[in-house]
């Protein structure tokens, strides 16, 4: 029997993605509108993601309510929800490993907002299950960090770093996270009530991610600081500045994620190589025997 699943923020980068690998999965993709009543297109759905993500600015205002509706939806229709998860609720003092014991401490705005919804979500009896990841890799433009400043210039061989670059920091491969998500929805029943997963991925300082985009497009690229001047400067009219500068310290804080338990619980599950992840998210057109260039990739 077919399984179905109501995608929150469908239009958003993870959205976008979890939707196409539930679909490819055979599940039944129901995706949430806006204005519609949420409670209403939860019944009979036996998952609801959750890829709501508002900017910064909005989330004091809008992730409280929202994670109240949803967990009203999902107890309304008994669905199991997931969580995309970040690093954000450990705070500036986290460890470098980060496996799912690791106590959620965080105190500045955001990392204290995240704590307090998975917390909502832990007692409300809901079946959570949240997948925790770095700073996400996209296969199109998705104003992250990766496409909007490190990388924006790499096709000129440079590089964009917003820290030290030799500090280890955690990517996630959108696509990776999607598929990994359905093999989670699948295995629902056999989990605990509230499953706090920690997803992987690529683990790279600034010297890395530099080398390896430099072999994905057949030239050297040089690493280039990034200045946060022009962020302060911004931050009279920009409310999204303020909350990027309080997220700095992830940048000089080297983590890694542990996915030791995600790999038991889906031991079949294989992640895209980075170089097929660097050659999608920057957009290369890789032919044998042909030079590099820029240009649409298919997925």
């Amino acid at each position: 029997m077919s399984q179905s699943v109501l995608i929150l923020g469908a239009t958003g980068r993870m959205g976008r993605h979890t939707a196409l690998a539930f679909d490819a999965a055979g599940w039944r993709v129901r995706r949430f509108r806006r204005g519609d009543d949420l409670t209403a297109a939860a019944m009979g759905v036996d998952v609801i993601v959750n890829a709501w993500n508002p900017p910064y600015s909005k989330w004091r205002a809008e992730v409280p309510g929202q994670t109240r509706a949803v967990i009203a939806a999902a107890k309304a229709s008994g669905a199991t929800v997931i969580l995309p998860g970040n690093v954000y609720v450990y705070g500036p003092d986290m460890p470098e490993v980060i496996g799912p014991d690791v106590p959620h401490r965080a105190e500045h705005p955001l990392g204290r907002i995240r704590r307090e919804m998975e917390e909502s979500y832990r007692a409300s009896g809901v079946r959570t299950i949240v997948l925790r990841a770095g700073d996400f890799i996209d296969d199109a433009a998705s104003g992250n960090w990766f496409d909007m400043a490190i990388a924006k210039r790499v096709a000129r061989g440079v590089l964009t770093y917003p820290g030290r670059s030799d500090i280890p920091h955690a990517w996630a491969w959108l696509p990776d996270v999607a598929r990994a998500m359905v093999g989670l929805a699948e295995r629902r029943e056999s989990l605990p009530g509230f499953t706090d997963l920690a997803f992987a991925g690529t683990t790279l300082t600034g010297a890395d991610l530099a080398r390896a985009c430099a072999k994905a497009i057949g030239r050297p690229v040089r690493v280039k600081r990034m200045g946060y001047l022009p962020l302060h400067l911004a931050r009279p009219f920009w409310p999204e500045a303020k909350h990027l500068l309080e997220m700095r310290y992830l940048w000089t804080t080297p983590h890694r994620l542990d996915g030791t338990e995600l790999d038991r619980l889906l031991p079949d599950r294989q992640e895209t190589p980075l170089a097929l992840v660097l050659a999608r998210a920057l957009q290369l057109d890789i032919q044998p025997d042909q030079p590099v260039t820029r240009g649409p990739v298919a997925v």
